[in-house]
């Protein structure tokens, strides 16, 4: 979904929103959805990552989303930690296309595969609201040269024409985890998959769009870094190759 970016990537400078700097977080709080975020779920935000041993002012945060699940999870971890735990689940209060990877701006599809966050949006006409990166190297070998598509959301509403929306009260807690982890200096990585790719559904996978060879090709790339994920949580090296595959180290 398009948003105005141009006045507040002004207003706020350095640059853009993906860009981290010490006062990131006060950046934000100039805003008053922001502000009011802060009010209503700051204690509940704070609270969670307590109770999972994180450090309230410096961790990182990694996003997975299922389309067939209609689930974004949130994982965090202390920066001296390699590995992750789940803070909280959220699902989509609306959905939108098919399974499968966006390829043209107006397919109405959620994209699929590896990202970062790269702008976050405090006055978001869908409440609050920040940017996955699509289209990445991988999806510009394959999407359309011309128009791919791009203003991929994570945000507040229940619309959406290949954004991911969690409802207007949910995405002041989900906005407040994402600034505070940018505010901690690292990038925020999203995976996007079409189901849980564990063995059984990836089979799903393969009797379901059996005739559609190519869907089953890209789906084998993602599969191994939800797998190494799922089984360390850890996050996997990913890497595009010359030719777009995803190749997970």
């Amino acid at each position: 979904m398009k948003h105005i970016f141009l006045v507040l990537m002004t207003f706020l400078g350095l640059e853009g929103f993906a860009q981290t700097n010490p006062s990131f977080y006060s950046k934000q709080l100039k805003f008053p959805r922001v502000r009011e975020a802060v009010k209503l779920k700051g204690k509940n935000v704070d609270d969670i990552l307590k109770s999972k041993g994180i450090n309230t002012q410096k961790y990182d945060m990694f996003i997975r989303a299922f389309k067939k699940e209609r689930i974004l999870e949130v994982w965090v971890k202390n920066q001296d930690s390699q590995q992750y735990v789940l803070a909280k689940t959220y699902d989509f209060c609306a959905t939108t296309g098919e399974l499968g990877p966006k390829r043209r701006s107006g397919d109405r599809q959620m994209p699929e595969g590896f990202y970062t966050i790269n702008a976050f949006n405090p006055q978001s006409e869908y409440i609050l609201s920040f940017r996955v990166g699509y289209p990445n190297a991988s999806d510009l070998k394959f999407a359309d040269p011309v128009n791919p598509g791009d203003n991929i959301f994570i945000h507040g509403s229940c619309l959406t024409i290949g954004c991911i929306p969690v409802g207007d009260d949910l995405i002041k807690e989900l906005y407040l985890f994402a600034i505070k982890a940018k505010n901690s200096g690292n990038d925020i990585p999203v995976h996007i998959f079409p189901t849980k790719l564990s063995d059984e559904n990836y089979n799903m996978l393969k009797q379901d769009y059996s005739s559609k060879t190519n869907l089953i090709e890209f789906w084998s790339w993602l599969k191994p870094g939800y797998q190494y994920f799922e089984s360390t949580h850890k996050l996997p090296k990913v890497t595009i190759a010359s030719d777009g595959k995803y190749v997970v180290n």
